[in-house]
């Protein structure tokens, strides 16, 4: 029987969790989902110079909030630097690795030199055989492994292939830094084996680093977990992902009126396919998801598409799974709401009314909530300008005529559709005459749900008020 495959997710916590960070953990969620595995989370803060417990904080909320758990608490790897320290120290005492006195002006010296001479800049293996009794005083020494120096490495990778890399260009690089700290390649091995990690999935921006911690776990004699490098997200103009392109984090998504489960489905599928499938719920992935199906080339992030798709799961979402995705943005919009930071009771019952209407029209959260505020909204309501041209005197002279009609209406969507058809009728004018400057009298836009339902949410009272105020 085969071990139970653990995934780790393991972000340094610098920052928010950024698009890229989070497709890398869903892709190890649903993998160790898949496959009945677990997924660890692990806080790479070895640089405590730019580690904030704020950004572990921002990192975990962006997890949760994109519905992607792990097992058990989270591991610091600052923490662990004992037990790498230690790790260092067995290889030292192998024979499998070295204390290097190299100063640092002389391992700039020797790189210049290389550099001059066209050679690759690094570290020459001074110390590697030497006897540390000709060590200079004064000088802290770095624990460098002993690295093969002929033939190759081979990275087995389950979405690159075979890829190999000549060890003449693997240096003795660093294990434990002069004041005791360790590397991150010493680091993320001997945490990723102490964790019992099956299955590596992260970016090919670690490939390089993939074959230099190969060589830590041969050293080491300990397995070489599974390893998948996904090639990284670009911009739709093929340049590497940044801020402008999307590149942003996981909250700043979810204020721009993201729902997490499009941008899960978004994101699973940059990179990664079944089929032609487009809209692929949380249960599917976990079903369909396998590490073969990723692809090698970079894939683009398109916002177009992402808002199309977002907007497909706002059609689908529950009326009031909307109304609480409100809630959650409403504190975080730029320019407040005419809703205000929190929903009133008043204001709930009436999106609740108002939502199947609004939700058609609708490919974010925001544009729900600027569809939305005519609800909010005080006489004498804001006019836009194309609303006021609905409301010029022949619109005025429209609105004077049907109030009668509609104050004898039993104010449900049937009695009110037919006071407003008969009116429409009786007068000869085509139903958009008519709905288009009740619309704006209602609003203040020339844009919103059918204008039964808006008359439905916001009362007998509010409309005649509203209607009246804009006649006068």
């Amino acid at each position: 029987m085969s071990p139970p495959i653990i995934t780790r997710f393991a972000p340094s916590p610098t920052g928010f969790l950024h698009i890229g960070g989070a497709r890398t953990a869903l892709f190890n969620w649903l993998f160790a989902r898949a496959n009945g595995g677990k997924m660890l989370l692990r806080i790479e803060d070895t640089d405590q110079s730019r580690s904030t417990p704020e950004a572990v904080t921002a990192l975990m909320d962006g997890l949760n909030w994109l519905g992607i758990d792990w097992q058990g608490e989270a591991v610091s790897q600052f923490s662990r630097q004992q037990r790498h320290a230690e790790v260092a120290n067995q290889l030292v005492s192998e024979g499998k690795a070295y204390h290097c006195y190299t100063s640092p002006e002389d391992l700039s010296a020797m790189r210049e030199k290389a550099r001059a001479e066209n050679r690759a800049p690094k570290y020459d293996g001074t110390w590697r055989d030497r006897d540390p009794a000709e060590a200079p005083a004064g000088i802290n020494p770095v624990v460098r492994i002993k690295a093969e120096q002929t033939g190759t490495t081979t990275v087995m990778d389950r979405v690159q292939g075979e890829v190999e890399f000549p060890n003449a260009d693997l240096d003795d690089f660093i294990l434990l830094r002069s004041d005791g700290t360790p590397t991150y390649m010493l680091a993320v091995v001997v945490d990723d084996h102490d964790m019992g990690i099956t299955h590596i999935v992260r970016g090919d921006d670690h490939l390089t680093n993939a074959a230099r911690q190969i060589q830590i776990y041969k050293a080491l004699d300990w397995p070489v977990p599974v390893m998948a490098h996904v090639p990284l997200i670009h911009g739709p103009d093929g340049a590497k992902l940044s801020k402008r392109h999307g590149a942003l984090g996981a909250e700043a998504y979810r204020a721009m009126g993201y729902l997490p489960e499009a941008l899960c489905n978004y994101l699973v599928r940059l990179g990664w396919a079944h089929g032609d499938d487009e809209v692929i719920s949380i249960e599917q992935m976990i079903e369909w998801f396998t590490l073969d199906a990723i692809g090698k080339s970079p894939s683009r992030f398109d916002f177009a598409k992402l808002e199309n798709l977002n907007g497909i799961y706002i059609r689908a979402a529950e009326d009031q799974r909307l109304i609480d995705a409100i809630e959650t943005v409403l504190p975080e919009l730029e320019k407040p709401s005419l809703f205000g930071a929190k929903l009133s009771d008043i204001h709930r019952k009436q999106l609740l009314v108002a939502m199947p209407g609004l939700k058609e029209r609708a490919k974010t959260v925001l544009q729900l909530i600027e569809s939305a505020e005519f609800i909010a909204a005080s006489v004498p309501l804001d006019y836009t300008e194309k609303a006021l041209s609905l409301l010029d005197e022949t619109g005025r002279g429209i609105l004077s005529d049907l109030i009668p009609a509609l104050k004898k209406s039993d104010w449900n969507a049937e009695s009110l559709e037919i006071a407003v058809k008969a009116y429409a009728d009786e007068r000869e004018l085509k139903l958009g005459k008519v709905a288009q400057p009740l619309r704006a009298a209602l609003t203040g836009s020339h844009m919103s749900p059918g204008i039964y339902d808006v008359l439905l949410v916001l009362g007998r009272e509010e409309s005649l008020k509203r209607i009246s105020a804009a006649i006068s």
